[in-house]
């Protein structure tokens, strides 16, 4: 059994910065794709950042170009996502997800593997 659990949201105003984490257990990390989707009340959960297995190659939605920064730390099993620049509308439940096999996808419904999210609120 797969388990993320996501640490680091929280409180912050408009321009500050946030660093989230994730911590995976019970699957050898290095076998998964990892990614971060964000999902705000009455919106549908989406694409934030994704970085393949190797750590080698990263994929961020335009909204996260140039603001957000997704790493990889194999030897702890914990994914980051680096955030700067916020936004009133980076507003929004953060989730770590993985994936096992092939491309690692940006859709939602495409990865395996979710933690229960971390609750960002960035105020103006």
């Amino acid at each position: 059994q797969v388990q993320l659990l996501e640490s680091g949201g929280g409180l912050a105003q408009a321009g500050d910065s946030l660093t989230l984490s994730c911590v995976v257990s019970g699957r050898p990390f290095e076998y998964l794709g990892l990614g971060w989707f964000r999902q705000d009340p009455g919106k549908e959960r989406e694409f934030v950042a994704t970085i393949n297995r190797s750590g080698t190659k990263t994929n961020y939605a335009d909204f996260a170009k140039g603001r957000f920064t997704i790493s990889r730390d194999n030897a702890k099993s914990t994914v980051y996502l680096q955030m700067n620049s916020l936004k009133p509308e980076d507003t929004a439940i953060y989730y770590c997800a993985g994936h096992l096999l092939g491309e690692i996808p940006t859709k939602p419904i495409g990865m395996d593997y979710w933690g229960k999210g971390t609750l960002v609120t960035v105020s103006s």
